[in-house]
């Protein structure tokens, strides 16, 4: 990741660590509650922010966890296709967020897994939008017993 004074202004505030660390730990966190205790398994936060800060798609996710996901993968296969390309770009972000994460108990690291720690808060705006989508990920993810479907269903590789 370049510098934060050689970023871009826009990509600075979209990508900065907290927020992709928020994002991470709220999918964790209702990923284990949804999961009946069963942690996140890491490599699942890269696929949490293309799916959740790419506007079209967040804007495509059902309403809730009743939506099988291989069926919203065959009803959006031009929002898949790109999910690989922007799963991969945003890879240095996303490592930056778990770090930061990590470093300020927001998330934990246990097993090879990730626990989000944070607490539900209220919030508004795009944020809100953000959060409700990665909490939906979170929970939608967790049905499946395997995450190694999940990254096939979705194209990408961990």
């Amino acid at each position: 990741m370049p510098s934060w004074t050689q970023r871009p202004q826009a990509s600075a505030a979209f990508l900065n660590p907290a927020l992709m660390a928020a994002i991470t730990a709220t999918t964790a966190r209702d990923y284990e509650q949804a999961a009946s205790g069963r942690l996140m398994p890491w490599p699942m936060a890269f696929i949490v922010a293309p799916l959740v800060l790419h506007r079209p798609t967040r804007r495509t996710l059902p309403l809730s966890t009743r939506t099988h996901l291989t069926n919203w993968v065959a009803d959006h296969p031009s929002l898949v296709a790109g999910l690989a390309l922007r799963s991969s770009s945003l890879g240095p972000a996303v490592r930056e967020g778990l770090r930061f994460g990590i470093r300020h108990r927001m998330i934990a690291v246990e097993d090879g897994c990730l626990r989000g720690t944070i607490a539900k808060s209220r919030t508004e705006g795009e944020l809100a939008e953000l959060i409700k989508a990665a909490s939906l990920i979170g929970r939608w993810t967790a049905k499946s017993d395997n995450p190694s479907t999940v990254f096939a269903l979705l194209g990408v590789r961990p």
